[in-house]
């Protein structure tokens, strides 16, 4: 990440000198939280090795332990450092120039500068230590919080990453290139809200530089001089509304002011006026800002007992007064990330499941940040949720997938996601609900006064507003009464006169405000079938005339109104081109008008516009407008014909005598139009070429994309399944040497199988050195038998002479393999290998015995079901009633049906009327006890030909020798010549 240089810190110089110790009046000292997992022992090591030891700061390393494994991190760090580690107690007191490391089988939380020990939730299961210290440390120390994530696999960290931006806190991230294990990284680097990505050895210098500014200059430098930081932020909110199309002048000015003076600790810089010209010079860093100041802490059912007290009473007071199937709509404002919205899905989810009875849901929710629109419309969010939701919502709302969760699909399709701007953009109407939590806290009084009459607008008689706890409605009480002072739910009251009504769909002035950020990922078919809905509502509203939407290819996508007059189908193969279907009079002022609203991106109206109606002619008024970005509509237009008065049509006077000039100049003019049409169609034709092969490079594209991702998510599943021995093997690497005996043996037995296995000498006799306890069905061994030749005992299997062939195996040093049967019909697989040690030394034979009695029988009905499957004959299965159950290759290259299309049928459909009866006797016979039965009969393939063909009938049995289905065999009788 790019950082304004500065002067470096003389080395002779420790960098604590410059931060108030701690138990001073201003004890305020950098806490540090460092979280790593698998690769995360040499990031600790590096970064520690670059750490002056006298930073000011302390450092709280959080990693992936196993629970069952005394961790010796503290000592391998310690190797790196001169500052203290220590392995945490509960209870310790966080000390500056200190480093503390986080004990195997605990979580661990923050708690006024004082680390607190709990037991984990799920000792062996999945737990995301990171994450959770992280949201304790962003709790506590607020905007001092510092979180940094080293190499690791899965996604711990991200969320926490989320909660210490949402305190103003500073987050690094090692990068991608230097991590061993680049899972945590990538996960936390996309969530956009990371200040530095650097390696870990490069990573103190930037934090030393940081912690200076944040810590050591004043608290609020930006507001010394008044006047010139109203100047300055006056001059950045243009730039933000230049860059961004957004307004946030009516903002609270602490909370831009907090977020400002972040980005200036960030990049060292001093005053507001200097950030401000670093603004004018960096458009990254004003997309960073705005980034910023988007950040919103949300979660799954953030503050739970509100949610409860909405879905326990005022849920079903609302939705009692509905009949069965009527639509439900609901608006959540500000939706951030999709949580809420999804949790007010859950809500009303689980309230019609009370109710026992259904309702069309639609919830609209809207955000101004792109990202964030496009991870809740995407519907995946990381393990970490399980700590807002409970196992049941988990189970019943969401899918797990690999390191996700999914919301499933019933949910998913009540929700609309969308772009939207609350306070320039037009509202949702007609709506049951609104919530607007912890939004209204950062806009200025001026601001939410004006929107709580658009919410009263919005909704229904009797609609409810839902605001977060600590937001209230101010002076608006003639708007709305209260339900629940606690939970601050409100409820419309009617028959208000102040609430200021949005009647019309505002289209911008300007080509820069009709701006719109494309979001790059596809709106599903369920947002695109309620953005029908939506529009189609706010047509009717407004009692639009006649009008259709066309999209970017001027097909028509929409069509409201009768438009029969204006429009006709085209002759010839079907076509929802505009061009193509408007009236011959229509065209070319059509054309023209859609040319100029889509270049400037405004209104065009034609008045006027004379076109043939029944043998007359009408005038109408032609206006062509682009459409709001709401949902599947984005970057289309809207074409609305409006008659200008409605008169009787009037037949056409016979036309006057022409003159030889004027039939000259028709006909010239005539031969004008032809050779415009054709140049017309001429560019219509190259342009649907150009448009389809730019459609074929963006399917490959769009492959290429799905590959690499594929690619990139099974890399990260096998890293993930390795975490926890990685970091165990990292720990234990000075100990390997006093482990290696068990290593031989356990890197030999890792060779072989777990079944059966005895480990013999190398001496002539062959005695046994070791064995497991399921040799013991085939040697009768003891404990007390370790050391004696293996010769000494007899052996169930059949002719198989062990030590002989060991002692090949010894000789030539090449393992064997047979399948041997013991005496009680068992077969099995007997492996023997060389005995090696870690130096490579041969010390033996290792001989294995695997029972693949069970494999073999599997692999013979393999055999048989691949000689059915690729049988030339049509084979077939069916049940009394002729329904198909089984279809081989054979039958589908003989009557033309796939095996998934013939599943579905039955073999009456496939009969014949004439040959019916005897088909259905033989079947029935079958069925009656004859086990074997054939006929000449005839079938019908799925194109229509009739085969005559001869069928052998096999009855099925089950294991209470009863008939429960037929197999026919069927071959095609040749035609003779």
């Amino acid at each position: 990440m790019s950082m304004t240089k500065k002067e470096q810190p003389a080395k002779d110089k420790p960098a604590r000198q410059d931060i108030p110790k701690s138990g001073t009046a201003a004890a305020r000292f950098p806490i540090v939280g460092i979280g790593a997992s698998a690769g995360g022992l040499e990031a600790f090591e590096s970064f520690f090795k670059a750490m002056p030891p006298d930073s000011g700061m302390a450092f709280v390393l959080i990693s992936h332990l196993d629970p069952t494994h005394i961790s010796i991190l503290p000592e391998l760090i310690q190797k790196k450092t001169q500052m203290k580690v220590h392995q945490i107690t509960d209870g310790l007191t966080i000390q500056p120039n200190r480093i503390y490391v986080i004990p195997p089988n605990k979580d661990m939380a923050i708690l006024n500068g004082t680390l607190q020990l709990m037991d984990l939730p799920q000792p062996r299961g999945f737990n995301l230590p990171i994450d959770s210290f992280f949201k304790s440390l962003a709790q506590d120390q607020g905007p001092d919080a510092i979180g940094i994530i080293l190499s690791g696999t899965g996604s711990d960290g991200s969320l926490g990453v989320r909660q210490i931006k949402g305190e103003l806190g500073m987050v690094m991230v090692q990068d991608e290139d230097s991590a061993k294990y680049a899972g945590m990284p990538r996960s936390a680097a996309a969530t956009g809200l990371v200040d530095y990505v650097l390696a870990a050895d490069k990573m103190p210098e930037a934090l030393v530089k940081y912690t200076r500014h944040a810590f050591v200059k004043p608290r609020d430098p930006i507001t010394k001089d008044e006047k010139q930081t109203q100047n300055a932020l006056q001059k950045i909110y243009i730039l933000l509304r230049t860059h961004t199309h957004h307004d946030f002048s009516l903002y609270k000015k602490n909370t831009i002011v907090r977020r400002v003076e972040r980005r200036m600790h960030v990049h060292q810089i001093d005053n507001i006026q200097d950030y401000q010209t670093f603004l004018t010079r960096s458009e990254r860093e004003i997309h960073v800002l705005f980034k910023d100041l988007l950040i919103g802490v949300t979660s799954f059912f953030r503050d739970p007992d509100a949610f409860a007290v909405l879905k326990e009473k005022y849920l079903p007071e609302l939705l009692a007064d509905k009949p069965e199937g009527a639509m439900v709509r609901i608006w959540v404002t500000g939706c951030s990330t999709g949580e809420e919205a999804y949790s007010m899905a859950i809500s009303v989810q689980e309230c019609m499941e009370k109710m026992n009875r259904h309702f069309n849901v639609q919830i609209f929710a809207t955000d101004i940040d792109p990202d964030a629109i496009n991870t809740a419309r995407s519907g995946r969010y990381p393990l970490s949720i399980s700590a807002d939701l409970d196992a049941i919502r988990l189970k019943q709302f969401f899918t797990k997938q690999d390191n996700h969760y999914k919301v499933k699909k019933p949910i998913r399709e009540m929700l609309v996601f969308a772009l939207q701007d609350l306070i320039k953009d037009p509202p949702f109407t007609k709506l049951d609900i609104i919530t607007c939590r912890n939004l209204l806290i950062y806009l200025e009084p001026e601001l939410q006064k004006k929107l709580f009459p658009v919410f009263h607008y919005s909704l229904m008689p009797a609609g409810l507003l839902f605001i977060g706890s600590s937001e209230s409605l101010g002076q608006e009480t003639t708007l709305f009464e209260i339900c629940d002072r606690k939970w601050k739910i409100f409820k419309r009251k009617s028959g208000v006169s102040n609430a200021k009504p949005i009647l019309n769909l505002p289209v911008p002035a300007s080509p820069e405000e009709a701006s719109v950020i494309t979001p790059p990922e596809a709106v599903t078919r369920a947002e695109e079938i309620n953005s029908f809905k939506l529009v189609e509502t706010i047509l009717q509203e407004s009692d639009t005339p006649p009008c259709v939407i066309i999209d970017e290819k001027l097909n028509i996508v929409y069509i409201h109104g009768r438009t029969g007059k204006y429009l006709e189908p085209a002759a010839g193969r079907a076509c929802f081109n505009i061009l193509d279907m408007a009236r011959p009079s229509l065209k070319t002022v059509l054309a023209s008008a859609i040319r100029k609203s889509a270049g400037m991106k405004q209104e065009v109206v034609c008045k006027g516009v004379d076109i043939e109606d029944n043998g007359g002619t009408i005038k109408i008024d032609l206006t062509v407008k682009p459409v709001p970005a709401y949902g599947a509509f984005r970057g289309m237009l809207m074409v609305v014909f409006k008659d200008e008065k409605k008169t009787k049509n009037r037949p056409r006077p016979k036309a006057p005598r022409k003159n030889d000039t004027i039939n000259r100049l028709e006909q010239e003019l005539q031969y004008t139009k032809e050779n415009l049409q054709t140049t017309i169609e001429e560019l219509e034709t190259a342009n649907e070429e150009l448009q389809s092969t730019n459609e074929e490079l963006q399917s490959a594209n769009e492959e290429l994309q799905s590959t690499n991702e594929e690619l990139e998510t099974s890399k990260e599943e096998l890293q993930s399944l390795n975490e926890e021995s990685a970091t165990v093997n990292a720990e234990l690497q000075s100990r390997l040497n006093e482990l290696s005996d068990a290593n031989d043996d356990m890197k030999n037995l890792l060779n072989a199988t777990q079944i059966g296995t005895i480990f013999l000498d190398m001496d002539m006799d062959m005695n046994i050195r070791r064995f497991t306890d399921r040799i013991i069905d085939l040697i009768p061994l003891a404990a007390s038998d370790i050391g004696r030749p293996v010769s000494h005992f007899a052996t169930q299997l059949k002719q198989f002479h062990m030590v002989d062939h060991a002692l090949q195996v010894l000789k030539d040093l090449i393992p064997r393999e047979f399948e041997v049967e013991s005496r009680d019909n068992k077969l099995f697989r007997a492996r023997i290998m060389p005995y090696r040690t870690m130096l490579n030394v041969i010390d033996g034979v290792v001989v294995t015995f695997e029972d693949i009695t069970e494999f073999n029988r599997y692999r013979l009905t393999a055999h048989r079901l691949s000689v059915i499957m690729d049988s030339k004959d049509a084979i077939l299965i069916q049940d009394k009633n002729g329904a198909i159950s089984f279809w081989n290759r054979g039958a589908a290259d003989m009557y033309g049906y796939t095996e998934s299309e013939a599943l579905k049928m039955n073999i009456k459909e496939m009969i014949p009327q004439k040959n019916h009866t005897a088909f259905l006797e033989l079947i029935d016979k079958a069925f009656a006890g004859k086990l074997f039965d054939s006929l000449e009969t005839c079938r019908i393939t799925r194109s229509g030909t009739v085969l005559k063909v001869w069928v052998m009938v096999l009855a099925l049995r089950n294991e209470k020798d009863m008939t429960n289905g037929v197999v026919t065999i069927e071959r095609i009788i040749p035609e003779t010549e």
